[in-house]
């Protein structure tokens, strides 16, 4: 019977990790979605993990030899209690799979949940560690943050990536 495991990655092994996994017959399961990346001006889609460095390895305990899981290429180890690995719920999986959409991507709203005034803080760029005030979202993705220089407030435009809620 086929139990589903966690194993844990190396650091954006996981694809790779799959790949070799299933060669070696084991079931695999790597939940993804599609994230936003920007570069040289543009906005792309491109997959990547839901839970990075994790994926789910399915074997039968009994029959299969899954100390070959933690010497696979791309695998650190599989999560487990004492020299046991601990299996997951099956609901666990099922639920995931239910949660795809129809190309096999997590739909995930990558839109920042900001408040019009709210307090965010810039953590990359010029203004990395400074305190503004969320305006906006612009067309292309952009956050419209209101910051405070000299008793004047300055708009500024800044990658979803470049700001997050202040603490």
């Amino acid at each position: 019977m086929i139990r589903w495991f966690v194993a844990h990655t190396q650091a954006r092994a996981e694809g790779r990790a799959k790949q070799h996994l299933e060669q070696q017959g084991f079931a695999v399961y790597l939940p993804r979605y599609l994230k936003q990346r920007r570069h040289a001006r543009r906005i792309e889609r491109v997959p990547a993990p839901l839970f990075p460095r994790y994926l789910f390895v399915g074997f039968d305990p009994a029959a299969a030899r899954w100390r070959a899981v933690q010497s696979t290429v791309g695998i650190s180890h599989l999560i487990r209690q004492g020299d046991r690995p601990i299996p997951i719920p099956d609901a666990v999986l099922q639920s995931l799979r239910a949660a795809e959409d129809a190309a096999g991507f997590f739909p995930v709203d990558q839109r920042p949940k900001f408040s019009v005034g709210e307090s965010i803080r810039i953590v990359a760029g010029a203004f990395a560690d400074t305190i503004g005030r969320f305006h906006s979202m612009t067309a292309d993705e952009r956050v419209v943050v209101l910051l405070d220089f000299l008793g004047r407030e300055i708009e500024t435009r800044l990658p979803v990536e470049a700001v997050a809620a202040a603490a």
